[in-house]
C-alpha cells in the first residue's frame, strides 16, 4: 500500500454495507474532494445523476481506477454491477436502486465495425431517463473516448479521466471538466489526439494498482467474468441488426406484459396465435431482465390459465371427432 499523502494521495478505507469487507486504497486528494463536494451531493437530488468516462490504452489500468472511483462513490458496489455487454448494461440499469454504481467495463473492446459502435451508443443514450430518475453513478471504461456518440461525449458526460502511462509507468491520468472534454472531442476526433495545443488540463493525479471490490477471490471472480465476456465476444459475434432486433424485441415484450398485466403464459399464447416461436422459458427470462423476481413460482392466474388452456385444447380435439365421425358416417 502506498504511503499517505505521497504524490498528492491519501489512504481511503470503505466498508461494504453487505459484506462488511473493508477496502482501502490510496486516492488523489484532489479526486476525492471532487466525488465528496460535486458528485455525492449531486446524486442525493431528483433527477440528478452522474455519467463519468474513463478511457485508456489497453493494460493502462482504467478498469482499476473506475473501480477504486465507484466503490468510493458507492460502497454497496459489486460484481452484479460490473458488465461487459450492452444487454447487461441495460439489465443492471433496469434493475439498479437509487444512487447506486453501474460500471460499463470495456464497452467497446472487440467490437470493429461502425454499426457495433452504433448499437453501442444508441443503448446508452436510451437509458439516460433512467439513469436521471434513479440518480446513477455510471461509468463506461473503453479504449478512447473519441467512438462516443457526440451526444454522449458533449452533453451527458460529466467528465473525462484519460488515464495513461508515464515513462512505461501504468498509473497516471488527466481528468477533463465538461469544458474541456467537449473541446477535447470536437478538435481531437479527427486524430483521437489528447495533445491539442488548446487543450489543457492541470487536473492530473496517480493511482495504483489495489482491487478495491474485495479480497483476492473476489478479484479472481472478476477476472474470470471479463475474460469470458471478451472470450463469448469473439467466439459469438452479432451483428448490429440482430442487436437492435433483440433489443426492440425484448422492449416490447417487457412492455406488452406491464401495460396487459399479462402472465408468461398467456403472452406465449398470444404470441403462438401470431406465429412467433417463443417460449414461456424465453419470456420469462427477458422480463427478469427487466426486474421480474427469478424466484417467483407461478402465480394462482398462471396455474388457472394453463388448465383453461388444456381444457380448451380438449374440447377442440372432442368436436374435431365429432365432425370426422359425422364425415365418416
Amino acid at each position: 500500500m502506498e504511503p499517505e499523502k505521497k504524490d498528492g494521495n491519501r489512504l481511503v478505507t470503505v466498508i461494504d454495507p453487505k459484506t462488511k469487507y473493508k477496502s482501502e486504497y490510496s486516492m488523489s486528494i484532489r479526486l476525492r474532494r471532487n466525488l465528496d463536494e460535486k458528485v455525492i451531493p449531486d446524486l442525493l437530488k431528483k433527477d440528478k445523476d452522474c455519467f463519468l468516462v474513463i478511457d485508456g490504452s489497453e493494460g493502462s489500468g482504467k478498469s482499476t481506477l473506475a473501480m477504486q472511483i465507484g466503490k468510493y462513490v458507492d460502497p454497496s458496489l459489486d460484481l452484479s454491477r460490473i458488465v461487459f455487454s450492452a444487454e447487461d448494461f441495460r439489465s443492471a440499469i433496469l434493475k439498479a436502486k437509487k444512487g447506486q454504481c453501474v460500471i460499463f467495463d470495456e464497452a467497446f473492446t472487440g467490437l470493429s465495425s461502425r454499426a457495433s459502435l452504433s448499437m453501442i451508443n444508441k443503448v446508452l443514450i436510451g437509458l439516460t431517463m433512467q439513469m436521471r430518475q434513479k440518480n446513477l453513478f455510471v461509468l463506461i471504461v473503453l479504449p478512447s473516448y473519441f467512438l462516443l456518440d457526440k451526444y454522449i461525449a458533449l452533453f451527458r458526460a460529466r467528465a473525462l479521466v484519460h488515464v495513461y502511462e508515464n515513462h512505461g509507468k501504468r498509473g497516471y491520468f488527466r481528468l477533463y471538466n465538461k469544458k474541456l472534454k467537449k473541446l477535447l472531442y470536437l478538435v481531437g476526433q479527427r486524430t483521437y489526439s489528447y495533445s491539442h495545443k488548446s487543450v489543457r488540463t492541470n487536473f492530473t493525479g496517480r493511482f495504483y494498482g489495489k482491487f478495491a471490490l474485495g479480497d483476492d477471490s473476489v478479484e479472481e471472480l472478476y477476472r474470470k467474468k471479463k475474460g469470458q465476456a471478451l472470450e463469448d465476444t469473439e467466439k459469438n459475434p452479432i451483428s448490429a441488426g440482430q442487436a437492435k432486433y433483440k433489443q426492440q424485441r425484448d422492449i416490447l415484450l417487457w412492455r406488452l406484459r406491464t401495460e396487459t398485466k399479462s402472465t408468461y403464459q398467456e403472452l406465449q399464447n398470444y404470441l403462438d396465435d401470431y406465429g412467433f416461436a417463443i417460449n414461456y422459458s424465453q419470456i420469462r427470462n427477458i422480463c427478469v431482465k427487466f426486474g421480474d423476481n427469478p424466484e417467483e413460482k407461478l402465480k394462482s392466474r398462471e396455474v388457472s390459465t394453463l388448465k383453461e388452456r388444456k381444457s380448451d385444447e380438449k374440447g377442440e380435439k372432442e368436436e374435431l371427432f365429432t365432425k370426422n365421425d359425422t364425415n365418416l358416417g
